[in-house]
């Protein structure tokens, strides 16, 4: 029975080897399809489905003639009258001339709404469109909004126009196909595809939120769609980051998300509206959380100074640290300002704010950044006492004197502690503290004299606390820095 077992037993297992192998067979076969499938052969179809809503853009503008052989030769030099005459004999002189520029863009509607970049038609006197089909039109200026560097135009035809929608560039994912199209170096219509390499990236603006690609981006694609594999617009082609002016991998386009919302306004209003909280604020740094009561992590925006508007009118106070608006987590600065600048100016706003350990609700009423005052000071005014200079911190601070004040470009009626010496051994200097800062806060109370800045301290420790938190002014400008006081 054993044997006979045995023997019943090996063809068996011979079965199951060769059902293994041809499973795992099927199984790369399954892959290899799934491969091809992410991998398309060919983007033709998706190309032709789209091309006719994108656009060449020509603009064209008068600028000044030269009055002289301005950067030719230096000015006062032997030569400058030379080429003075040359430039007279060749009729420039201080001619006007007209100069050309391209970029890209695409329709958004059959009614002849047209996207671009704004610097793609900054300070034109005449826009051209041109169409895939060789149709030329001319343009006008609806709005612009050089902050996203978004432009809106329009064209009249007496036919409905080709035009590609907005997709939601929050599904883009890192990795997915895109396809930009535009009108690179001038050459006409072409198309580059690639991946989403990064997402959410900053370069400048306070609204950047840009989908970074490979896909081939050069000279006068700006303005051009960036098209999802669905021929959805997830982006708008702005910039490249290029030691020698052209492709090397690294373009840039303005999330589709943004502009919608910019598109709209310049739309109805011509212009855009964006919130406006009224608050200096600054990130919350590992180093803070220490130092502020009732603070578990860097989550949030430090209010550094709060000038005359609606974070004032709400109550706002320098110090506070705004942990929500308008029932959203507020993560950083960056996330903070593009939550307010996209609320609906006189919309009526909860914020929560961390403040003395306690989290406070406030209500504020939005007003409009674009027309919001932003010069004025909400320091209180007050009388510093004689010039005592003391060394605590790694600081030599002595008290604001007037003269001090008109010196450092302070506002009037500010108080405080001038740094005159920084040790460049202790943290103060590694926080970047440097003589001639001003301290106007401590442990977020104002000070006014070197006792003012020992009592915060002192209080400190005596609360168990490992760091002091200072308002910092430099030339206007408030940051928080927390230093270490431990013994």
């Amino acid at each position: 029975m054993n044997s006979q077992a045995v023997a019943i037993a090996r063809p068996v297992g011979a079965q199951l080897r060769v059902m293994w192998i041809a499973g795992l067979a099927v199984l790369l076969l399954v892959a290899q399809s799934i491969a091809a499938q992410a991998r398309p052969e060919s983007f033709a179809d998706l190309a032709q489905k789209v091309s006719p809503a994108v656009v060449n853009i020509t603009t064209s503008t008068v600028v000044a003639g030269r009055t002289g052989p301005q950067g030719i030769v230096p000015k006062g030099s032997p030569f400058e009258d030379f080429f003075r005459e040359f430039q007279d004999r060749n009729g420039d002189g201080d001619k006007p001339r007209r100069t050309s520029a391209l970029g890209s863009g695409f329709v958004i509607s059959e009614d002849g709404f047209v996207v671009t970049n704004n610097h793609v038609i900054d300070g034109a006197d005449e826009i051209l469109i041109e169409f895939f089909s060789g149709e030329e039109l001319a343009a006008k200026v609806i709005g612009t909004d050089p902050k996203t560097d978004i432009a809106l135009l329009k064209v009249e035809s007496d036919d409905p126009l080709p035009f590609v929608s907005f997709g939601d560039s929050d599904t883009a994912r890192v990795g997915d196909w895109v396809l930009a199209m535009g009108n690179p170096l001038g050459q006409g219509f072409s198309i580059s595809a690639g991946i989403v390499s990064a997402r959410n990236r900053a370069l400048s603006g306070s609204y950047d939120d840009y989908i970074q690609t490979d896909a081939a981006i050069n000279r006068g694609n700006s303005g051009g769609p960036l098209f999802n594999m669905d021929g959805d617009v997830v982006g708008v082609n702005t910039a490249i980051l290029s030691p020698n002016g052209g492709s090397i991998g690294i373009g840039f386009s303005m999330a589709s998300n943004v502009v919608t919302r910019v598109v709209a306004q310049l739309k109805e209003f011509g212009e855009t509206r964006r919130g406006w909280l009224g608050v200096r604020i600054q990130n919350v740094g590992e180093d803070m959380v220490e130092a502020i009561e009732g603070l578990e992590s860097t989550a949030g925006a430090m209010v550094t100074d709060v000038p005359e508007g609606p974070a004032m009118e709400a109550g706002i106070l320098a110090g506070d640290v705004i942990l929500s608006f308008d029932g959203k987590k507020v993560e950083d600065v960056r996330g903070l300002v593009r939550q307010v600048g996209n609320a609906d100016v006189g919309k009526a706003v909860r914020v929560i704010v961390l403040r003395d350990g306690v989290q406070k609700t406030l209500k504020v009423t939005l007003g409009r950044r674009e027309t919001a005052e932003s010069t004025e000071e909400a320091a209180e005014p007050g009388q510093a006492p004689g010039p005592i200079e003391k060394d605590i911190l790694g600081l030599t601070v002595t008290p604001l004197t007037d003269a001090m004040r008109s010196e450092l470009g302070a506002a009037e009626g500010t108080t405080g502690l001038v740094v005159t010496r920084v040790d460049e051994t202790s943290t103060a200097y590694e926080k970047g503290l440097r003589a001639g800062d001003i301290l106007t806060e401590a442990s977020q109370q104002k000070i006014a004299s070197v006792s003012d800045l020992e009592d915060r301290i002192s209080e400190a420790q005596e609360a168990g606390r490992k760091s002091l938190l200072l308002l910092v002014r430099r030339g206007g400008e408030p940051r928080f820095v927390a230093l270490n006081i431990e013994e």
